[in-house]
């Protein structure tokens, strides 16, 4: 869940956001109980929950967006983009999508719970981030079970269609 605060993305099972503090919590418009941000109906009145409140996206610049990802770029690469950032911004051309997702993953949470899930999807993710990483991809997105990763931005890659498929 992203904080509608700061924009960081928080576990759905939190209360407050771990980089800001603000509230997660869903308020119910019905009788104005407090609800956790994944819930979809009240816990108190079983009233349909609205969405929380999404301030609108101000688009963030090339730096704003290296800050975000940083901790997630091999140093090497991150040298990389940094001398080339003026020539890269609003730049066109054909890149690699990949998306990863994991299958099973609601039945493994409600089994295991979702701080077990969440520490073995921790362990996933570094062994997804250092495959793209391989493949001097970059990890875009990361949701609670996947990950979107592009290949050919922010940097080109050589002969990228050419290229071995990751196993």
């Amino acid at each position: 869940m992203e904080c509608p605060k700061c924009l960081s993305d928080n576990a759905n099972t939190r209360k407050f956001c771990y980089e800001c503090g603000a509230k997660l919590l869903r308020i119910c418009l019905q009788c104005g109980s407090e609800n956790l941000p994944r819930d979809k109906f009240c816990g108190e009145c079983g009233q349909k929950l609205t969405p929380l409140f999404e301030p609108p996206r101000q688009e963030r610049s090339l730096d704003e967006k290296i800050v975000k990802i940083q901790r997630y770029l091999p140093k090497g690469l991150t040298e990389k983009i940094m001398p080339q950032s003026d020539k890269i911004e609003g730049e066109r051309k054909q890149i690699t999508v990949m998306f990863c997702d994991m299958a099973g993953f609601t039945y493994l949470s409600d089994t295991l719970g979702p701080e077990e899930a969440y520490s073995i999807m921790d362990q996933v993710y570094e062994i997804l981030i250092h495959k793209v990483h391989d493949y001097e991809g970059t990890v875009d997105e990361m949701t609670g079970e996947g990950i979107m990763a592009l290949f050919g931005a922010p940097m080109t890659v050589e002969q990228l269609p050419r290229r071995q498929p990751i196993r």
